[in-house]
This record gives structure tokens, C-alpha cells and sequence, in this order.
């Protein structure tokens, strides 16, 4: 009888220590106790090496199944909250409340994951600029570039208003690594439009990089690196399922946008789905309307996580983005009165990960990435323009160039911790590019008699091949390691690459074939041939160090030095444009261009003053421009000859030099004072004149002010100098203020779902100006005039 006892009461002790609850609990504002739904919460044990995750849902609420009792530390992040961290013992089932204390200003504490691991941003040493969705969600945001802009040191360059990309400290895209979801996009090219190719409401947040980083990302990054991270659906411990409508609408070009969103998961999975559709009409301004600058774009994004099992964990995310009828409103490589659109601009990409964590107590993580992106420009170009001589009158019709670009990559990465200061990550990463051009031109030639009637009329169609099909293919591999000294007062980061490229091409002529009169020749007379079936391989290496140093927990001094290159691109090596008298001609046999890089800078961190400013000097040597030559050519029929040229070379030297700097701080209660300023010079060394794309000085400052559970209000000045510090083409512009209000309403309740308003007013005193980063890429020589916007946001 007494065995029984015991065996009784020692089941009843293992069923209660082995115990599971379902814990529910709600995440409130401490205030205002407001219910916040997105909040993550996290439960690490202090004793039992178990982990629990949750997001709140839009009534705040959130719940765990078979949770294991214990001492827990409890971790939450929210955008524009502090970071709750806490420790609590849970024995039994208890429904917890969660307090978190709104953060007027940003003091450093948001996760960044650029870098290749996450890491908070004051703890990086480089010039990080960084935009959330909140940032997005306020502005009128007809591209990333839109929003981009307004962050110290970036500026937006435009072919038109859809088609955009950004200047990082006076550096174009061209020397400007741009990725999404950290994976490449246009892979370090010129050609404008690589901030558009995606659907702004999808945007989590935008990382950008200023400076020299090409240990991590390779060539290209020159200029810095900008990293568009877009949204997903999470792992969580209980089971999940929402969604969201967003609208907009914009009336300084009639612009109306949605967007639906479905997300749903638990612990072991995850999917989304999201679909968008926006439509445009031409942009109005203070001094009349853009003609040609419309455009209707669509989007759709999908994705998966699985836990695998216990620390292995496979991702896949694809995303397609459609835009027809873009108008682009011209420039230098449209004269006249030509009239140009995109007919077809799409993205398409997928890529995969696997990630395993935890592997040893040294082996932190390894990580397995793929991708595949397909990128579509096909653009229809009608010249509106007629040559007459006295025999005829040749009319182009239409050309219409079109562009395939294919991007392919793969990357391993391993991180390791040799010590509790330490962190090291090497890694391999390869990817190629393969390009495919075409165009045809479509020309009628009026043949006229001396009394200029029409004696007969000959339809030609002309094909050709812009850029010889061809590949850029990089593999690298790079290491970085992080130590930190002096009780972790002291950072220091090191970090190498090297990289080899293979650039290949297949022979290219002039054109291909004619078409006349409805025959066609696919050996036409006189053909040049432009380049020769070629290959060439190029290694080249970059280096970085950083030195992070806290003098005080709210003040600390950064230097980064850096060396870096690009490879020339595809379009440099290749580019063939006929110009008549003279042609426009690449090089497969240019050399990389080298940086060197060195940034200083200071950061306050007080919870009511946050402040930012860095000095900066880059220097650039073997920079790629075009030079006066010959091209020597040979004809199909082995008939060598000469014209005259502007040939890609290896010939310049510049140096860039600047600050930029940003602050926020809380002057009284709800209010925020704000503002930013920048500076770039930028010469060329070899001819002693000022370099193209080079953005005025120009800042901005304003005051916002937030009312817990009603409403939000920002009021900003916008200032740019004049600059006429011009390269050779270029035109003076003029300084000018802008005026721009905001305000949101803080989250309505309505039955099962919760609503939220952001609206405003850009340009408020319809000025007219002009962005000096678009006189020479196009016709916009003024900027958009005054827009009213709302947007409206529902979860549910």
C-alpha cells in the first residue's frame, strides 16, 4: 500500500513539473493603454534553453500552446516603442499584460540586417540611414527614391516620374550597389529605374549604406549600398491568420492605388500573398503639365517559411512587378519632339534560403541563398522628326529597343562567435548577368521629283543589336571580423574580399537585317562588325576597416576606411550607338575602377537628443568615361575602315569630399524638432573641373507633434542651394524652400478590424523648381507642383 502512495504522489510531482499552459496575454501602451497590434514578443528561459515567439494581432491580443513553466525573459519590439526586457517567472496559466513606453525619438535600438548579420544600428560603425514603413506610410511615396531622398547625404536622380533611382554623397547608381531582400537588382548599372521596379507598400524598411563596402557586396559598391527589405508573414507559437487593405490617392497627377494583403502561419509555418495596382495620369507642375508622364503599374509577392526542425529553417519569397504605358518624358537621348515609353518594363524574381543556427557553441549559423531575377525594358520610341534632301525625305517612324536582363546568384555564408566579444562571418558568393538587346527601326524614305511630289515611297525596317548578347559573371569570397575591447567600449572591423570576373560576348554587328518593302535580308550590304566574339577575365580585391568607440553610453566616434572597385558593366564594355558622323562605342577591355574611402563621424544617443555627422573623402582613380578616338571596324566583305569615335577608357581621377549630418530632438512633451543637412564637392583631378551628378548643398528641418489616441502632425522645410559648380553639358539651377505638412490619425477600433488615415500636402506653395540630378538624364525641368494625398490603412 505504501508503494502505491509513493508511486502516486511521485506521477502526480512529474505531471505538475512537466506541465504546459496555454498563455495568453495583450500588449498595451503604457499610457495611453492603447492595444498595439505587430508587436513581437519573445520568451528566452533562463534556465531550460527554450524559446517562444508571438505577434500581438490588431486587438493587441496574442497566445502561446504548451508553454513550459519557468523563468522567462520577456522581449518585445515595436516601431516607435522601446524595447520591453523584463524577467518573470510563469508557473501557471496567467494572462499577462505587456506595457511598452512609446520612443519619441529613434535612439540607435532598431535591428539592421545589411551588413550580412543583424546587428542594432549603433552598434555599426558605418553611415547607416535607415527608413521604415511608418517613414513610407506618411509620405505621398510615388517611388523609393521619393523617400529616400529627405536622408542626409541621398538624393534622387529621375528620367521621369516613375522612372527614379538615387545619388548616395554625390555618386550615381552606377556605383551604387541595389538590392531587394538582399539580392541584386540591376547589378550596378546606369540605367535609371532601378528604385521603381517594386511595389512601394510592400516596403518593411529601406537600409542605406554610405560609403565604401565592397567586401561584402563586391563590385559596384563604390558609393554605398541601399537594401529594400520587403514585408512577410512570421513564425509564431500559436496559429494565425490576417490581412490588410491599403488605398491612396494623389492629386497632383490623379494617381489611386490598393493593395491586399493575406498572411497566415504558426509555429512550424508561414505564407503571404499580396497583390497591388496603381494608375497614373500625366504630373501637373507650376508651370503646366508633363506631357508623357503617366503610368499603371501591378504587383504580386508570395512567400513560405517552414521550421524544418529545431534550428533549420527554409524560406521562399517570389515577386513579380509589371508597369505598362510608362511615359518617359525625354532628354538628351531623345531630342526633338520624340515621344519614348516603357511598353513593357517587368520584374521577376525568386530566391530560397537555408538557415541553420546554433550549431556549436562557436558555429552560430550557416546560411544557403539562391536567386533568379529577369528583368524586361521594352521601350517604344516614336522620333516625330523628318530629314528632307533633294531626292528624298526620310521619316523614322518608330524604333522600338528592348533589353532582357537575367540575374542568377548563390551565396554561403558561416557565422562564428571564438569568444563572448567576437564575431566572424566568411563567405562565398557568385552570380552572373547575361544580357540580350534588340531593336528595330522602323523608316519610311518619300523618294520626290524637283518638285518635291512623292514619285514613290520604300518601307524599311531596320534590325539590330545594341548590345552584343553577352555576361558578367562574379565570384567572390569575403571575410569580416568584429572584436570588441575595453568592456566592450571599443569595436574594432575588419573585413576583405576578392573578387574575379568573367565578362564574355558573342560578335556583333551594326545591324542585322533589313526589311524593305516587306523583303528581308539577313545579309545585308555593308554590315560593320562592331565587336568580336571576345572573352576577358579581371581579378580585382577590396578591404574595409571600421573603429567603433563609445566615449560614454549616449556618445561614441566612428572611422571607416576603405578601398574599393567596380567592373566595368556590361553597357560600358559593349554600348555601340550610331551617332551619323561619329559612333558611341564600348570597350570589353576596360579596367576596374579603384576607390578609396574615408569617413569620421560622431553619434549622440540621449533619450530626448539624437545626433548624427560624418566627414567624408572618396577618392576615384581609372574612372570610366568617354574619350575622342577612332573605331577601326571591319565590313563582312573583310573591308577595314575608321570613323570618328567617343570611346569608353580608363582615364579619369576625381575626388569627392563632404559632411552630412541629421538630428531629433524632443523638445517639450509630444514635440520633436528634426532636420538633416548635406554637402558633397566633387572634382576631377585629371582635368581640374567639377564632376557630372553632383547634388547642391541642401537640408531640411522640421517640427512634429503626436497627440496619443487621436493624431500625429509634421511640418517640414526643404531648402537646396544654387549650384553652379557644373561639369562640360550640364545646366545651373537655382536654390529653392519647399513647404510639406503631414498628419496621421492615430488607430480606429471598428468591430473587426482597426483603421488608420495618413494624409498631406507636398509643395505646399506650388513652387516651381528644379532637381539638379534630372537636367541632364531629362525633360523634367520642374519638379511636381502641389499634391494633396491621403492614404487609408485597414487590418483585419
Amino acid at each position: 500500500m505504501r508503494t502505491i502512495k509513493l508511486l502516486f504522489f511521485l506521477f502526480i510531482s512529474i505531471n505538475s513539473f512537466s506541465q504546459d499552459y496555454n498563455l495568453k496575454g495583450i500588449v498595451m501602451d503604457s499610457k495611453t493603454k492603447e492595444k498595439l497590434g505587430g508587436v513581437h514578443i519573445q520568451f528566452l528561459s533562463t534556465d531550460q534553453n527554450i524559446s517562444y515567439s508571438s505577434i500581438s494581432n490588431a486587438n493587441g491580443d496574442f497566445s502561446i500552446k504548451e508553454f513550459k513553466k519557468g523563468e522567462y525573459k520577456i522581449q518585445t519590439s515595436y516601431i516607435a516603442y522601446k524595447n520591453y526586457d523584463t524577467t518573470q517567472l510563469i508557473d501557471s496559466e496567467v494572462n499577462l499584460e505587456i506595457l511598452i513606453e512609446q520612443q519619441i525619438i529613434n535612439i540607435g535600438e532598431v535591428i539592421v540586417s545589411s551588413l550580412r548579420t543583424n546587428q542594432k544600428i549603433r552598434e555599426v560603425s558605418l553611415p547607416l540611414e535607415l527608413v521604415d514603413e511608418r517613414q513610407i506610410e506618411l509620405a505621398s511615396s510615388f517611388t523609393a527614391s521619393d523617400v529616400l531622398q529627405q536622408e542626409p547625404g541621398v538624393a534622387m536622380a529621375r528620367d521621369g516620374v516613375w522612372a527614379t533611382g538615387i545619388n548616395i554623397r554625390g555618386l550615381n547608381q552606377q556605383r551604387i550597389v541595389m538590392l531587394v531582400d538582399g539580392n541584386r537588382i540591376e547589378t550596378a548599372t546606369d540605367l535609371m529605374a532601378s528604385m521603381s521596379f517594386f511595389d512601394v507598400d510592400d516596403i518593411e524598411r529601406i537600409e542605406v549604406i554610405k560609403g565604401a563596402s565592397s567586401s561584402l557586396y563586391g563590385t559596384g559598391a563604390m558609393g554605398g549600398i541601399v537594401n529594400v527589405i520587403t514585408k512577410d508573414a512570421y513564425f509564431n507559437s500559436s496559429s494565425y491568420f490576417n490581412g490588410s487593405f491599403n488605398t491612396g490617392y494623389n492629386s497632383v497627377n490623379e494617381m489611386f492605388t490598393r493593395k491586399l494583403t493575406f498572411k497566415s502561419g504558426s509555429k512550424r509555418w508561414y505564407a503571404s500573398i499580396s497583390g497591388s495596382m496603381r494608375d497614373a495620369e500625366n504630373v501637373n507642375t507650376p508651370e503646366g503639365i508633363i506631357p508623357n508622364s503617366q503610368f499603371e503599374d501591378q504587383s504580386i509577392s508570395a512567400s513560405f517559411g517552414l521550421k524544418v526542425k529545431k534550428n533549420h529553417t527554409f524560406k521562399l519569397k517570389y515577386q513579380y512587378f509589371d508597369a505598362d504605358n510608362v511615359g518617359i518624358p525625354g532628354g538628351a537621348a531623345l531630342p526633338g519632339p520624340s515621344t519614348a515609353s516603357y511598353k513593357d518594363a517587368k520584374r521577376q524574381m525568386v530566391y530560397a534560403n537555408y538557415e541553420i543556427k546554433d550549431i556549436s557553441e562557436s558555429f552560430k549559423r550557416l546560411n544557403f541563398r539562391y536567386f533568379h531575377q529577369y528583368i524586361v525594358r521594352d521601350v517604344d520610341l516614336i522620333p516625330n522628326i523628318s530629314t528632307p534632301t533633294a531626292t528624298s525625305i526620310t521619316t523614322p517612324l518608330r524604333f522600338t529597343p528592348s533589353g532582357d536582363h537575367t540575374t542568377d546568384g548563390a551565396q554561403i555564408q558561416s557565422d562564428w562567435s571564438f569568444s563572448e566579444n567576437n564575431n566572424f562571418i566568411v563567405g562565398i558568393d557568385v552570380w552572373r548577368r547575361k544580357l540580350e538587346t534588340s531593336r528595330e527601326k522602323f523608316i519610311r524614305v518619300d523618294m520626290i521629283d524637283s518638285l518635291g511630289n512623292v514619285t514613290a515611297t520604300n518601307n524599311i525596317v531596320r534590325g539590330e543589336t545594341p548590345i552584343p548578347k553577352s555576361c558578367f559573371g562574379s565570384a567572390g569570397l569575403y571575410l569580416q571580423n568584429e572584436q570588441k575591447f575595453l568592456n566592450d567600449d571599443l569595436k574594432l572591423i575588419i573585413g576583405g574580399r576578392l573578387d574575379g570576373i568573367r565578362i564574355a560576348n558573342e560578335q556583333a554587328f551594326d545591324y542585322d537585317y533589313l526589311i524593305v518593302n516587306g523583303t528581308r535580308n539577313d545579309s545585308p550590304p555593308n554590315q560593320r562588325i562592331t565587336f568580336e566574339e571576345n572573352e576577358e577575365y579581371k581579378l580585382s580585391w577590396s578591404a574595409n576597416l571600421g573603429i567603433l568607440y563609445a566615449l560614454t553610453d549616449e556618445l561614441d566616434l566612428s572611422l571607416n576606411a576603405g578601398r574599393s572597385f567596380r567592373a566595368p558593366s556590361l553597357e560600358e564594355s559593349f554600348k555601340y550607338i550610331d551617332l551619323g558622323s561619329k559612333v558611341s562605342l564600348g570597350d570589353p577591355n576596360l579596367d576596374p575602377e579603384k576607390g578609396y574611402s574615408l569617413d569620421i563621424g560622431m553619434r549622440i544617443w540621449k533619450p530626448k537628443f539624437q545626433f548624427k555627422v560624418n566627414g567624408f573623402v572618396n577618392w576615384l582613380s581609372d574612372m570610366i568615361v568617354e574619350e575622342s578616338g577612332k573605331f577601326i571596324y571591319s565590313y563582312t566583305t573583310g573591308v577595314v575602315d575608321t570613323i570618328p569615335a567617343l570611346i569608353n577608357a580608363n582615364v579619369d581621377e576625381a575626388r569627392l569630399y563632404g559632411v552630412d549630418l541629421s538630428f531629433q530632438y524632443n523638445i517639450y512633451k509630444n514635440f520633436v524638432l528634426h532636420g538633416a543637412g548635406s554637402y558633397v564637392r566633387g572634382e576631377n583631378l585629371k582635368n581640374d573641373t567639377n564632376l557630372p551628378l553632383i547634388t547642391p548643398a541642401n537640408g531640411r528641418i522640421g517640427i512634429r507633434y503626436h497627440l496619443p489616441k487621436y493624431f500625429g502632425i509634421d511640418f517640414i522645410a526643404i531648402g537646396f542651394a544654387d549650384q553652379d559648380k557644373i561639369a562640360v553639358g550640364e545646366s545651373e539651377t537655382k536654390g529653392f524652400a519647399r513647404f510639406d505638412f503631414r498628419v496621421n490619425s492615430s488607430v480606429i477600433k471598428i468591430d473587426f478590424a482597426k483603421v488608420q488615415f495618413f494624409g498631406g500636402i507636398e509643395n505646399i506653395g506650388d513652387r516651381a523648381y528644379t532637381n539638379h540630378l534630372a537636367t541632364n538624364r531629362g525633360e523634367i525641368s520642374i519638379e511636381p507642383g502641389r499634391n494633396f494625398y491621403i492614404k487609408l490603412k485597414v487590418l483585419f
